[in-house]
């Protein structure tokens, strides 16, 4: 089964502005996510899924320039957004690499792959239990979801809302139909409870010039795990904004309920 990166990614952010193209030692920080997944062995296509407003221009000038697979879509429905895009390209698996999600981990990208091509999983993603699903934990900075092309043609069908910009892999986490699947951590992966491995605020991207410059590009979940243990002190950057991305995940989160299905 052909599977696709597909990182939704737009400019109008309002607590980061343009965040997928500030820089980092003069690189635009969506050219180093892109490098990272160009590790994975099980990808056809790495594509950025942006919208048609005329804010990301921008952004789809500087992919081009890179020759990075790019496709336009709706501005606040990612679901719709991505299955188009896996119209576009033939895609029957789409492994889902948030654009703020920076450290994704390639390992985990062809794990994900791997389960889902030799499975009836409907969607798969990291977690820190077989159950619930818990979208605070850090474990998500590293772990993609997958979603077959197949169960998202189905939620698009019956979602109710046009904007399913936050909160949209709930949709697949708390309707029954949908196969899922849970990856916990490795027992020697310890994932502290109050961090944040993403890119929401300036606060994050102070964290990430700090982590690539001294990591590099292809560092892996155990060594930045093990260089924030050995940096207490980074704890100190990102603590401001902990709850506030709580508070905003919980105010902007889309309505996941469903029409009635036949």
């Amino acid at each position: 089964m052909q599977t696709d990166i597909f990182i939704p990614a737009r400019l109008g952010s309002k607590r980061l502005a343009s965040k997928h193209l500030k820089e980092i030692n003069n690189v635009p920080i969506i050219k180093y996510l892109v490098n990272r997944l160009k590790d994975c062995k099980s990808i056809t296509n790495i594509v950025v899924c942006t919208t048609n407003s005329e804010q990301d221009e921008k952004l789809v000038e500087y992919l081009e320039k890179e020759n990075i697979l790019i496709f336009r879509g709706s501005e606040h429905d990612i679901l719709d957004r991505f299955l188009k895009a896996a119209y576009a390209f033939n895609t029957e698996i789409i492994i889902d690499v948030e654009a703020d999600k920076i450290y994704t981990d390639p390992k985990y990208v062809d794990l994900i792959t791997h389960e889902m091509q030799n499975s009836h999983i409907d969607f798969m993603t990291g977690n820190n239990s077989l159950d619930k699903f818990d979208p605070e934990f850090g474990f998500h900075g590293f772990v993609p979801a997958g979603i077959k092309v197949k169960a998202l043609e189905r939620i698009c069908e019956l979602k109710k809302t046009d904007n399913t910009e936050t909160g949209y892999k709930e949709f697949f986490t708390t309707n029954d139909f949908i196969k899922r699947k849970f990856l916990l951590p490795e027992k020697n992966i310890k994932i502290p409870k109050k961090f944040r491995f993403s890119l929401d605020y300036p606060e994050d991207l102070e964290l990430a010039k700090i982590i690539f410059s001294k990591l590099g590009t292809n560092f892996d979940t155990t060594k930045l795990l093990k260089f924030i243990e050995e940096n207490p002190n980074l704890q100190k950057i990102i603590d401001p904004i902990i709850e506030k991305w709580k508070k905003d995940y919980d105010q902007n989160i889309t309505k996941f309920d469903l029409n009635k299905l036949d």
